[in-house]
């Protein structure tokens, strides 16, 4: 055999036993990478557990029959029930037999027995003395929506949820529809521009609205050539005032834009 084919076989063998070695190492990768993923989900199924049925149990017997399980008893919601004495849960999540984790919450509603308060009538009443009655008769107030009705005042119920003497009310609570001030009418501001001042304050009271400030605008200086006499007795003269026979040269608000009844109108006249 020559040199170069023993060269060959030894270098044959040696890259044969890498790759053996490489195999392996290959295989043992991918034993822990498996065992690995098999315990954790091991170790995550281990942290789940059955939920059991609580309705019918006060909550703190609730609360020790899951501790064991590592669950949470939070009362949610509180309703009325002919069936279902007081204090006791009449519904529960998730429910029984649902698998959930340790450390879970089970929200439930506790009972408040049968109903043994009336539903006031409350229409009709202010805002302030309906929730002195409600609360009054041991009831929640939940909201109060607002709404504008013409011919109504403003602050006063006008309905309620539930009626006045309900029978199948479910929740010790009570909404209120109460009535709002009405907006003040809107107007598009005309223009007054050119118009003497007192036509147009009479026309702004006879339509609700207020007569704001008015100024004089400044006269413009013309060409002249006044005497240091004639300048010192302008400069010392009274200034002008607006007269209702004024005419107005600007407004604001201008003309075009919305404005509420009510409104102050200022204008420059000269």
């Amino acid at each position: 055999m020559s040199i170069f084919d023993s060269a060959f076989m030894t270098s044959f063998v040696r890259m044969k036993s890498f790759m053996r070695f490489a195999f392996l190492a290959l295989v043992l990768v991918m034993v822990a990478l498996v065992s690995a993923l098999t315990a954790m989900r091991f170790a995550i199924h281990g942290q789940e557990v059955t939920v059991l049925a609580v309705v019918g149990m006060s909550p703190a017997e609730a609360e020790r029959a899951v501790s064991g399980l590592g669950l949470q008893i939070e009362i949610e919601r509180q309703y009325y029930s002919p069936q279902i004495a007081e204090g006791k849960i009449m519904s529960q999540l998730p429910l029984p037999g649902t698998k959930v984790r340790r450390g879970w919450q089970l929200r439930v509603a506790q009972s408040l027995g049968p109903i043994r308060v009336t539903i006031p009538e409350v229409t009709g009443q202010s805002r302030r003395a309906a929730e002195l009655n409600v609360k009054r008769r041991g009831l929640d107030l939940t909201s109060t929506a607002l709404v504008q009705m013409s011919g109504i005042p403003e602050d006063q119920v006008v309905a309620q949820n539930p009626p006045a003497n309900a029978s199948q009310v479910a929740a010790p609570k009570i909404s209120l529809l109460v009535t709002a001030a009405a907006d003040p009418p809107a107007f598009v501001m005309p223009s007054f521009v050119g118009e003497p001042l007192g036509t147009v304050s009479q026309t702004l009271r006879d339509e609700g609205f207020r007569l704001g400030n008015v100024s004089v605008a400044a006269p413009q200086a013309g060409p002249t050539e006044a005497t240091g006499e004639t300048a010192a007795n302008a400069s010392s003269a009274a200034p002008p005032q607006a007269t209702p026979a004024s005419i107005i040269v600007s407004q604001n608000p201008a003309a075009g834009q919305k404005v509420l009844a009510g409104s102050a109108v200022d204008f420059e006249v000269k």
